[in-house]
């Protein structure tokens, strides 16, 4: 019942390259032609600042923002008084200025990353930016009446 086992071992001379990345050589399309619409598509809608509080935009921003947890404590970023600024242009760039509880908070590399994304993804924001911001240093009394209430602190 003694077998004896062999193993052959064969050297590898040639390792196949990973392919390379195409570049596309296509020519760029050529430049759209002036038409009755251009001058239609540049008007500003009457009424309503999308980017202003209370304006369409912003609060979809708002909202988004009130969709991210923080990790650690079961309240959104929003109401938990991260956010201390939101501006939004009527050409849809989001700024979005913010702090963490503390400089040693877990998540201060992958927040701002995370809220820059999520901003960045609302329908009508074309470009999105994330100011983090030490000073004034968050404090609970930064929390919104809704997030003392979840924890307890009302």
């Amino acid at each position: 019942m003694n077998e004896e086992h062999r193993f052959v071992v064969e050297e590898v001379t040639s390792v196949e390259a990973p392919p390379k990345a195409r570049v596309d050589t296509t020519p760029a399309p050529a430049e759209r032609k002036r038409d009755y619409l251009e001058g239609f598509l540049a008007q500003k809608p009457v009424g309503d600042a999308p980017g202003e509080p209370g304006g369409a935009l912003y609060e979809a921003v708002v909202e988004a923002l009130k969709e991210i947890y923080d990790p650690e404590i079961p309240v959104n970023i929003y109401d938990l008084g991260l956010i201390y600024g939101v501006d939004v242009t009527t050409e849809g760039h989001a700024v979005v200025t913010m702090t963490l509880t503390t400089p040693n908070c877990p998540v201060a590399e992958s927040m701002p990353m995370e809220v820059e994304l999520r901003v960045g993804a609302v329908p009508g924001v074309g470009s999105s930016e994330v100011n983090l911001v030490w000073d004034p240093a968050w404090d609970p009394q930064k929390m919104s009446d809704e997030a003392k209430l979840e924890l307890g602190m009302l």
